[in-house]
């Protein structure tokens, strides 16, 4: 298995390409299984209200943040808050992250309680909420944008991926139901068939992979493409294994991929917790946008911390991302008018997002035990999963929504061109 710790350095090995019956890379019925297990027992013990919990004057100062996080972009806002500090600027007692290799690892981490802030893909936190029902709720976006479609060299078009593999890095991804949507556009099936399984011309068989196996599985070619966060992307160009067909927001404009996950309980007994947590990951959003090249060395293998086993070349290719306006000229990059970089921060959890997303995620295949999604309502979604009194207070205190690009009702309509 790919080695765990960033001070290692080594560069990631593919060991294997799963699809979901035969690994733990996504949520398995052995995951599941666990991680319901897991959480029945965490939602045995009764909740105090948010409003409750503060008369009763609770504020958890004294418990320390635990980070769980993956070596990757999305990661970014937690990372840099610890690197400069900005917990304990807000009185609070950070732990060193915990890096894990897995979406499935750092799910049961959390809800074992073994960290309690994690960066987690926001379709996932859907099955973590309705189907396991582990109760924790989204307080803040991590990032916008910051994935892309990476593919072997000799693909020139979406349609060339017919009859080939490609890798995701968990069913319950907006990788995932991007990389579905762009395939359903061109006539493409997704199909899930294991090792031996014929893929007809019109097919695209997903398998879930480990993002920091991606790289090397393509250069393998073991698989014919990869959708996923960066700088897996950067890497893949930079070492010349592969390049960038299409970047996700490029496809859905502005999009969440990964967001900011608390458990309800440390929500509801400790607001004032929670609410220092969330000052310091929007101070940290604030900071990287314009610090970007810093961002990247803080996160590099060559930072004081070697948060990630990245080098600042390939994240600063990703957060500072210079040479954009070339995909654009190419044309990878379909939308000129969308003005994006290929990655950013902005933390606020639009409703519009949430409910686009859970009808997004009722038309995406996903393997596993999935009945649960049929029943959700996307306006219910929208405000049960998400708790945006925290952030609204944060980003307030540093500017108003105007300093990230935010209408000032906290509005915003979702665009998508496939």
């Amino acid at each position: 298995m790919t080695d765990p710790n960033p001070a290692h350095g080594a560069a990631p090995r593919a060991t294997h390409v799963c699809a979901s019956s035969a690994c733990d890379c996504g949520l398995t019925r052995r995951d599941m299984l666990r991680l319901s297990a897991l959480a029945g027992a965490a939602v045995a013990a009764p909740f105090l209200s948010a409003g409750d919990a503060m008369a009763q004057g609770f504020k958890g100062d004294d418990q320390p943040v635990k980070i769980g996080y993956l070596p990757i972009t999305d990661a970014t806002p937690l990372l840099i808050a610890h690197a400069r500090g900005l917990f304990d600027k807000e009185g609070l007692r950070a732990e060193a992250p915990r890096m894990f290799r897995s979406w499935a690892q750092i799910v049961e981490a959390f809800v074992a309680g073994q960290v309690n802030v994690i960066h987690l893909l926001t379709p996932a936190t859907l099955w973590v909420r309705y189907g396991s029902k582990f109760p924790a709720r989204i307080v803040a976006w991590n990032h916008i944008n910051g994935s892309a479609l990476t593919v072997l060299p000799e693909i020139g078009k979406l349609s060339d991926l017919g009859g080939k593999t490609v890798a995701v890095p968990f069913w319950y991804s907006i990788h995932n139901v991007l990389l579905q949507d762009m395939l359903r556009a061109e006539g493409l099936s997704a199909v899930t068939k294991g090792a031996g399984g014929g893929v007809g011309p019109k097919e695209v068989n997903l398998v879930v992979l480990a993002p920091a196996e991606m790289v090397s599985a393509l250069a393998a070619r073991s698989i014919a493409g990869f959708i996923v966060a960066e700088p897996f992307n950067a890497a893949a160009e930079i070492a010349g294994v592969g390049k960038v067909l299409r970047f996700s927001g490029d496809v859905w404009k502005d999009h969440a991929c990964c967001v900011t996950f608390l458990a309800e309980r440390d929500i509801a007994e400790k607001p004032e917790w929670a609410q220092r947590v969330t000052h310091a990951i929007v101070k940290a959003q604030l900071w990287t946008r314009d610090n970007r090249l810093d961002a990247a060395r803080l996160l590099s293998n060559a930072g004081e911390r070697r948060y990630t086993p990245h080098p600042p070349q390939t994240l600063a290719k990703v957060l500072a991302a210079t040479d954009y306006a070339s995909y654009e000229a190419s044309g990878v990059v379909r939308h000129k008018g969308w003005s994006q970089r290929r990655i950013d921060f902005q933390p606020y959890p639009f409703a519009s997002y949430t409910e686009q997303l859970v009808r997004a995620v009722q038309g995406t295949r996903v393997e596993g035990e999935n009945a649960f999604l049929r029943a959700l309502d996307p306006k219910f979604v929208a405000r049960d999963l998400v708790d945006d009194r925290f952030v609204r207070k944060a980003i307030e205190a540093v500017g108003g929504p105007q300093v990230f690009g935010v209408a000032p009702d906290y509005q915003r309509r979702e665009t998508l061109a496939v």
